[in-house]
This record gives structure tokens, C-alpha cells and sequence, in this order.
């Protein structure tokens, strides 16, 4: 009989970013934050995460909002997926996030889960990962004494692993603005009941003079065992014109660096995945391109 139900533990609200890192420290890697709960939660009913505490940040304020500047956005990390598909200035400095995250799961996950919980659990079917990825953010984390930036290309690091150290808290995401002539896209193949992504990937094209692709960037989610860029297509776009045969050459280079690592479950085999993601990467490219105008 599979176990639904967790194992006991403690409940602990902070009210600062500070505390929290504090608590995390005091429970010697033994505490969990708990941002919407949407992956977690569901892991410790089925016992496969026992964690001696849950530290809910829903009460820390300095975690919560968006704040546009002339260098790009600053998105906090309790920011709910519902308020980054909403927010116009989301809408109009990084589309692609608030297009990612109205393919969310549904409405009443979309006003709860948050984009700090989604990148930080790194869940290998997440939509928000490849979109960080795909947009070059910069994460920013703190603890009780200090704080530092990672480079979110450095952030992902395996099957529900990033570069998080044991007493740190993301508090926020950077987002760099755009480039002109930049389109973005996001294209999954979800999961019928969870809506999780079989397959997804973000494409962000920037076109330069005569058409030409300045700079690519594809990024990959649900097909491995945790979102990665797909480097070797990003090169085989840049200083081309994007014509379509292009674009589906390109396509069928996305998963060279899954080689050999592609998920296989009971939604969908390797070879499977393997497959759509050349499908899905041609579509998310040829819409970046087209909305790069």
C-alpha cells in the first residue's frame, strides 16, 4: 500500500530572509522552504521527501513583487505564476515568462505555485527552468551573513539539484532586457492530467541586419534530468538567415547534449522524447523567429 500521508514534522514562518536562512541552518539540511508547496508536497505524502521542518516563506514581503528598470526585470521569488502572466511589465519586457507560465498547470495551481519554488526545486518537467535559462537571468540568493549572484547557467545542476547551498534563499530572479528584433516562444508537449512538460522548449531569437540571427538561445525541459540549453543548435542558428530548412537542421541538433540521458517513464519513452524534442524545437524557434518580425 503506497503511504499517503507525511512523516511528522515542524512548521516555522519566518518573517525575514534572514530568519529563514537562520532555520535552514538549524536544521542542518534536515528543513525544507516551502514556496507553494506544488512539488513538495505531494513528495512527502508519498514519503519520498521527510524533511524535520517546513519553513514557509509566504511571510517575507522582501520575496514578493516585480520591478521593471531600464536594464531589464526583477522578479522576486514568491511571485506566483498567475501575477507573472498578468503583469504588463512582464507582458512587455519578458514575454516569454508570462507566455510559459499561463501553460501552467491550472488556475488554481497558477495562484499559488511560485517561480522561486518551480526554478528552486528544479523539477526536470518544470516549465519556468528553460525559460531562466533561455532569458540569461542572473539568480540572487541570501543568508544570514552574505548574498551572491549566479549566473543561472550555472544554477542547474542535476535531477531536483541547483547550486543552492544548504542555507541559502532565492530571492530573487534577474532578468536582463532584451535586445530589439528579439522574439520569444515557448512550446511544450504536456502531460494530459498533470500538465507537467513531456517535452518543452523555449527558444529567445535576436535577427540582425538582412534577416540574420545574431544571437540564439534554446533550452530544454521534460526531456532530461533537468532543463539544460541546447548549445549545439544555438550555434548552428547564429550568423544564418533563419530560413526553415535552417531551423529544422538546427532542431535536429537540440538534444545532442541529452545524448544517452533522455527520460523514459511511463508517459513516454527516450526515444519518444527524443524525437519531440526536435519537433518542438523547430516549433519554438520558428515562432521566435516570427515574432522577432
Amino acid at each position: 500500500m503506497v503511504t499517503m500521508t507525511s512523516a511528522p514534522f515542524e512548521y516555522q514562518k519566518p518573517d525575514s530572509v534572514a530568519e529563514a536562512s537562520r532555520l535552514l541552518s538549524k536544521y542542518g539540511g534536515n528543513g525544507k522552504l516551502l514556496a507553494g508547496g506544488h512539488s513538495l508536497v505531494p513528495l512527502m505524502k508519498l514519503r519520498l521527501a521527510s524533511p524535520d521542518a517546513l519553513i514557509d516563506l509566504s511571510g517575507i514581503e522582501e520575496l514578493k513583487g516585480i520591478k521593471s528598470s531600464a536594464s531589464g526585470l526583477s522578479i522576486g521569488s514568491m511571485t506566483t505564476y498567475h501575477e507573472l502572466e498578468s503583469s504588463s511589465d512582464v507582458q512587455s519586457n519578458a514575454p516569454l515568462m508570462a507566455d510559459a507560465a499561463s501553460q501552467v498547470a491550472d488556475a488554481q495551481v497558477r495562484n499559488s505555485g511560485t517561480i522561486g519554488g518551480a526554478v528552486s526545486h528544479s523539477d526536470p518537467a518544470a516549465d519556468l527552468p528553460p525559460v531562466v535559462l533561455a532569458l540569461d537571468a542572473v539568480m540572487v540568493t541570501a543568508s544570514q551573513r552574505s548574498g551572491r549572484e549566479i549566473p543561472v547557467e550555472r544554477f542547474f545542476k542535476d535531477f531536483l539539484t541547483t547550486a543552492l547551498r544548504p542555507n541559502e534563499v532565492l530571492t530573487r530572479i534577474e532578468i536582463p532586457k532584451l535586445p530589439a528584433n528579439t522574439g520569444t516562444a515557448y512550446v511544450k508537449m504536456a502531460n494530459k492530467a498533470s500538465h507537467y512538460a513531456l517535452v518543452g522548449v523555449a527558444a529567445v531569437i535576436t535577427l540582425g541586419a538582412g534577416g540574420v540571427c545574431e544571437r540564439a538561445r534554446v533550452a530544454l525541459t521534460g526531456a532530461g534530468p533537468y532543463a539544460m540549453r541546447a548549445k549545439r543548435a544555438e550555434r548552428m542558428l547564429v550568423g544564418k538567415q533563419l530560413a526553415p530548412n535552417v531551423i529544422r537542421n538546427a532542431a535536429k541538433r537540440a538534444g545532442a547534449e541529452l545524448d544517452g540521458m533522455f527520460n523514459e517513464d511511463v508517459h513516454a519513452s527516450a526515444d519518444y522524447r527524443e524525437a519531440m524534442t526536435k519537433v518542438f524545437a523547430e516549433r519554438a524557434i520558428a515562432a521566435a523567429v516570427a515574432n522577432a518580425g
